[in-house]
């Protein structure tokens, strides 16, 4: 069992977007992280856990990997989560779950693993067992290998705690930020979203640009684990709140809805980006560009059955179309500007 010291920290994404995670783990200074089915491995220490959670946009969870042994029965199971040093890790006084998937395996049913794992910790430790706590033990048990992880984030990490409102099927922050990365974008230039819905695209690049680290307004599971600083932690966030920064840009975002607008900007003032983000209420056709430097127009158009359309495949060429157009009319302005 490793309390101290480095052990494998795993940072989960969607499914192809693992290297451009794995890019921005390596930006933010993680040690040799490595792109993996699923997400990103690096081996770090409890204070690398926190500040993952703290800074780390493109992240869904960050998992901390405590133990691994085989196992080939259900009574091996017990028998070796019952040594593992629980206290070391999970509190008594703070109530746990248990989550288990079982793959190419002897165990193969993973309610009674589940079950197993749960008796030993209750039992060994003391702690209470509730289905709806926020500290959640996972373990998975691949080719008869028994991985005991813990959930540090809670909820997921997209709940950065500003997004209160939000429109029809609206995008994840963690997904918008890499699809930023993805288009090169760095902070530095402006950015229009024509189809804005709930502001994701435009609050989440304004935060990249004014230095505002993703998870400055909420909690995390970790804050409860016996490994847990406060006073560390807390300095850890003072210094991330050190360095905001006003940036030289801003930030566009539009869409025919007026409901969808006055959710973006609630959101983005309780982001604290309302000073240098703009929503406006029209078409995506009247769009026009904004007087200043080039930037990035980046846009997700709705569509399908994720907003309750009948006719996705309709409606996707409508959008895209207007979208299209729209966006060849403003680099045309651009050019002639």
């Amino acid at each position: 069992m490793i309390t101290d010291g480095d052990f494998e920290i795993f940072l989960a994404t969607s499914p192809g977007l693992e290297t451009v995670l794995c890019a921005e783990a390596r930006a933010k200074g993680f040690k040799a992280p490595k792109a993996v089915p699923g997400g990103v491995t690096f081996n770090g220490g409890w204070p690398d856990v926190w500040r993952a959670n703290l800074e780390v946009r493109g992240a869904g969870r960050v998992i901390a990997e405590l133990c691994s042994f085989r196992v080939s029965h259900l009574a091996q199971l017990d028998k070796r989560a019952r040594r593992v040093a629980w206290a070391e890790v999970l509190r008594k006084d703070v109530p746990f779950r248990v989550e288990a998937t079982c793959k190419s395996s002897r165990i193969y049913h993973s309610g009674a693993a589940v079950q197993r794992i749960e008796t030993a910790i209750r039992e060994e430790l003391g702690a209470p067992l509730s289905a709806d706590a926020e500290v959640c033990v996972r373990a998975r048990i691949e080719n008869d290998l028994c991985t005991i992880s813990i959930d540090t984030s809670g909820e997921l990490l997209h709940k950065r705690g500003h997004k209160q409102a939000v429109n029809k099927a609206p995008m994840r922050e963690t997904m918008a930020s890499l699809f930023l990365r993805q288009c090169g974008y760095a902070g530095s230039e402006p950015v229009v979203d024509p189809m804005c819905g709930s502001g994701t695209f435009i609050i989440e690049a304004a935060e990249i640009a004014a230095g505002l680290k993703p998870g400055r307004s909420r909690h995390f599971a970790f804050e409860k684990l016996a490994t847990f600083d406060a006073a560390a932690w807390q300095r850890l966030r003072d210094a991330d709140t050190a360095v905001v920064s006003q940036p030289g840009v801003r930030f566009y975002g539009s869409d025919r809805d007026a409901g969808a607008i006055t959710m973006s900007r609630a959101n983005a003032e309780r982001a604290g980006v309302s000073e240098i983000t703009q929503f406006e209420q029209h078409a995506i056709s009247d769009l026009m560009a904004p007087v200043g430097s080039p930037g990035l127009v980046i846009v997700n158009p709705p569509y399908g059955d994720r907003i309750g359309d009948k006719k996705p495949e309709c409606a996707l060429s409508i959008a895209w179309a207007n979208a299209v157009d729209a966006l060849s009319r403003l680099a045309r302005r651009g050019h002639h500007e």
